[in-house]
């Protein structure tokens, strides 16, 4: 399995040069059924830990592979089409890049709150986590907190606190800068200015945070530790700076693409920039360098990055027909979308598919109900000045939806993946979808709604 798929990617590679200037709009839509594989893959990731545990845990690599590779095989044999495969090849690669070099590098920091485990207390991480998500995206940010959070909280550890690290850490925190979240950037470099973000979202990005700690806040009260009769020194520890040097050269290279450098060099025809090279070398050194005592008291290993590549390859595979589809219908109505529909079809897809190409798809319709282009900076700079509102209900959307699933966001999966293996009982994705995420985020993004983007 694997050497089919390598050698798919090789005929591919060898392909590049000679659709690298293709446009995606020479290529037919893909027929409806082709989404089935993605179906398919979604629900196999709800029900697999739930129904055929075994089967799933040593098998997931295998079939995200195999139902990547129907995908991939229609596109060549029966649509032609390369440019859209390589495209995604390059998403994907920028995506794991990101998210490795954030993994690897905060896994060699070591953060030690020597505190009792209290609401308040939990509160005040959450609420650090979320600011400093845009600082250093929502992977750095739950990956530098995510340990001390489940350790912090051992004497009272329950799933619902790790829920909501993924609701306001992993997602709704990064709503604020292009560094927050894979498709603000997008944004940033289609022409959107850096500041724009916090200028027009942190007073919906502000109660919308505060809301959510408030009702954490309440169901944390009622969790009482049970013999907890150690002493606590009150201290902070912090270890690893070395790794926030390599958090901080991440943070650099994420601005090193030639469309926001003109001098920046381009590698193509490779599929990765030199943004990518860097971000790999960041995991290798910053694994290598890293401080053992540090790693094997963070409990560092692999194993989350590892599930996070295996299924977002198939997902980021599989979800192309999805996504082309949603474009198309997209372009065709844009004219008809009100605010609203931007912002509940923006969020809602987000949820299920990648929020970055879905993000895109509605800016550019957005654009389109306009007359504007969204490959000239200049205009998506005029939409954000002149129809601020729009862009912010897709902005918005595409952030804070990312939280209804495990696989709405690259870091919700990886939060998962490590406190499973700290021996948590996270709850499976029908039951984090049905008994968090509709109850406590549905009302909360209707409110969103209704306050701000119901007024056409």
């Amino acid at each position: 399995m694997k050497t089919k798929f390598v050698l798919l990617i090789t005929l591919l590679l060898a392909q590049f040069p000679n659709v690298l200037f293709a446009s995606e709009a020479e290529h037919a839509l893909p027929d409806p059924f082709m989404v089935i594989p993605f179906a398919v893959l979604l629900l196999m990731i709800a029900t697999g830990p739930l129904f055929y545990h075994h089967f799933w845990e040593h098998h997931y690599p295998k079939v995200a592979i195999f139902l990547g590779l129907i995908t991939m095989t229609y596109y060549l044999a029966v649509l032609g089409d390369t440019h859209t495969l390589l495209h995604t090849l390059a998403e994907y690669l920028a995506f794991i890049a990101l998210l490795a070099s954030l993994f690897v590098a905060s896994g060699g920091i070591l953060i030690k709150i020597d505190k009792k485990s209290t609401p308040m207390l939990n509160v005040i991480i959450l609420f650090i986590g979320a600011v400093i998500a845009n600082i250093i995206g929502t992977t750095g940010a739950s990956m530098l907190l995510i340990r001390p959070f489940i350790k912090i909280n051992r004497k009272r550890i329950k799933a619902y606190q790790f829920v909501f690290f993924i609701f306001l850490v992993s997602n709704i925190g990064g709503a604020l800068t292009p560094i927050g979240d894979p498709p603000l950037f997008l944004g940033f470099l289609r022409g959107v200015d850096f500041f724009w973000f916090f200028d027009d979202i942190w007073f919906i990005w502000l109660p919308t945070v505060l809301l959510i700690l408030a009702i954490f806040y309440v169901i944390d009260s009622r969790n009482v530790a049970e013999n907890d009769n150690e002493e606590y020194s009150g201290k902070i520890e912090f270890k690893g700076l070395k790794n926030v040097g390599f958090l901080l050269i991440i943070l650099v290279s994420v601005f090193i693409d030639p469309a926001v450098i003109p001098w920046v060099p381009s590698l193509a025809p490779l599929p990765f920039g030199i943004r990518e090279v860097i971000m790999f070398a960041v995991v290798y050194f910053s694994y290598k360098m890293a401080d053992e005592e540090i790693l094997k008291a963070n409990e560092f290993d692999f194993e989350p990055i590892k599930e996070v590549a295996y299924l977002f390859i198939g997902i980021f595979a599989t979800m192309i027909p999805a996504l082309q589809l949603i474009a198309h219908e997209a372009k065709v109505l844009g004219d008809q979308l009100n605010t609203g529909i931007f912002y509940w079809a923006t969020g809602l897809l987000s949820g299920f598919l990648d929020n970055a190409p879905t993000y895109l798809n509605f800016l550019s319709a957005a654009m389109g109900k306009f007359g504007l282009d969204i490959n000239n900076p200049a205009e998506v700079h005029q939409l954000s000045v002149e129809y601020p509102i729009y862009l912010t209900a897709i902005s918005v959307a595409a952030v804070f939806f990312g939280a209804m699933t495990y696989i709405g966001n690259g870091p919700n999966f990886m939060v998962k993946s490590i406190c499973e293996r700290s021996g948590i009982k996270m709850p499976s994705f029908f039951a984090y979808w049905i008994k968090f995420a509709i109850p406590v985020l549905i009302p909360i993004f209707t409110l969103v709604w209704l306050i701000f983007f119901n007024g056409g």
